[in-house]
Formats: structure tokens, sequence, C-alpha cells
């Protein structure tokens, strides 16, 4: 519940700095949230709320990609704008080191030795790098590394 502590004071900045793109940017991170937690009928967790910026981030990724594709970049700007105040919820982001350690460290843990056990690999990761590193990174290294 820290997490939601953090999102609601910073709102509440954001509301007396009048600075409406951020303040839009947290109200709608705090709707999502609520969104899930009405969807789910239960409280969410940090964890689980951070799976929901984690995919806001996602979302709004894609969409700076088809906007910079179709020369909209004044439209990318704004989702580029919204992407760097929902970072700042999120935990630091891991080096490759640390990811290629990870990722070392659950190869063995789970005895894996071929690609048939990858999902008991990424089962092991998925947890601990949530929202600090991208999971296609770590689908490919986990992959070159039974391969």
């Amino acid at each position: 519940m820290e997490l939601i502590a953090r999102i609601k004071s910073e709102q509440i900045v954001a509301m007396k700095a009048k600075d409406k793109p951020r303040l839009g940017t947290i109200r709608l991170m705090i709707s999502a949230i609520r969104q899930q937690e009405i969807d789910g009928q239960k409280t969410l967790t940090d964890e689980e709320s951070l799976a929901v910026i984690v995919k806001m981030v996602k979302q709004r990724r894609d969409s700076v990609s088809q906007y910079q594709s179709a020369g909209r970049d004044d439209l990318a700007d704004v989702e580029l704008a919204e992407i760097s105040v929902l970072e700042e919820f999120m935990p630091q982001p891991l080096s490759d080191d640390e990811v290629d350690a990870m990722v070392k460290d659950a190869i063995a843990a789970s005895g894996a030795s071929s690609m048939q056990d990858m999902g008991k690999i990424m089962a092991i990761l998925k947890p601990q790098v949530q929202g600090r590193a991208d999971m296609g990174k770590i689908s490919q290294l986990v992959k070159s590394n039974l391969a």
C-alpha cells in the first residue's frame, strides 16, 4: 500500500503546483489501479499496482511508436511525457549484468536443461524483475542461455 500512498501524495503536490499534465497522468494511474480493484473485487498490493503501471507504460510506448511512424510527433511527445511521470513510480531498472546474473541463477535453481523448462525459469524470474526489466529481453536471454 506504500505505492498507492506515494501516488496520492504526488497527486496533491501536482495539484498545488498546478501541473496539469503531471496531475492528469497521476489521475489516470489512480483510475487504472481503482478499475483493477473493482474488476477483481479486492484491494491491490503494491506488486499488483506496479503491474498496472508497467502495463500503462507499455501501452504508451506502443502509442509513441505508432505516432512517430504516422508523423505525429506532437502526440508522441505527450505520450513520452506521460511515460516519464509513470516511470517515477516504478523501481530502479536493473543493469544488464544484474539481469544476466539473475537469469543464470534462475536456470541453476530450476535445474533447467532445455527450452521445455523455459516456463519454470520465467516463473522464477517474473516476480523478481517485474517493473525493473523488459520481460521480452529476459525471455531472449533465457533462450540464448538454454540453447
